[in-house]
């Protein structure tokens, strides 16, 4: 958190991405790995090589295996259980570190409502927060784990899916495959559709807005 304002290179990414409030990118504690400083910074604070390499911070070069990525800590509680970082550059785009994804993103604060709107990727999540929607979950991913679709399914809800629409239509299929599973558990579904091409951070960023999404969501079909 403390590198990301000391590279414009990342700040410019997150602009690109459509997210650029500061009190936001706050709250999501939301960093940047430059690379080239993890394992030095760490190894002085006491941590050793070998439990490095264990987490998965360091690669098997020993080098920073977030190397020139934005970085989402991924939460349950206090406890940070995995870190997500999207590569700015020509690196593969998405890295976990080993272990569990856990349950749905910032589920904690939406658990109560009666209406969530479910989406794919983190800056999907980010810019619609950004928009004045407070009701977003994200599962990093069209397949749920086992804690998230429990999670979905721990109380009377309608859940608004708003996967991408890819050419492929592999978003819609998860959607509808993840509409159909819900249904038999009680749980009332509604799939939002985009525009061809679009995830929700790319409506934002091409011009979308609160309004024009709130429409796609009172379009959603069953």
């Amino acid at each position: 958190r403390r590198q990301l304002d000391s590279y414009p290179e990342a700040l410019r990414y997150l602009n690109k991405r459509g997210l650029h409030d500061p009190i936001l990118i706050k709250e999501l504690e939301i960093g940047y790995a430059p690379g080239g400083i993890l394992r030095r910074h760490l190894t002085a604070q006491g941590y050793s090589f070998d439990l490095l390499r264990q987490s998965g911070l360091l690669n098997v070069n020993g080098s920073d295996a977030l190397y020139q990525r934005i970085v989402f800590p991924l939460r349950e509680g206090e406890q940070i259980i995995n870190l997500y970082g999207r590569s700015i550059g020509a690196a593969f785009a998405h890295r976990f570190l080993p272990g569990s994804k856990g349950g749905l993103y910032a589920w904690e604060k939406v658990r109560h409502c009666s209406d969530v709107i479910l989406v794919e990727g983190l800056f999907d999540y980010a810019v619609l927060r950004q928009a004045g929607f407070h009701n977003v979950t994200c599962s990093l991913g069209t397949h749920l784990n086992a804690e998230q679709f429990l999670q979905l399914c721990d109380g009377p809800r309608t859940v608004y899916l708003t996967f991408d629409v890819d050419a492929n239509n592999s978003g819609q299929q998860a959607a509808q495959q993840l509409a159909d599973r819900l249904h038999a558990h009680g749980i009332a579904s509604r799939r939002a559709l985009l525009p061809e091409g679009h995830d929700p951070n790319s409506f934002f960023v091409q011009g979308g807005d609160a309004l024009a999404f709130q429409s796609l969501l009172e379009a959603a079909q069953p």
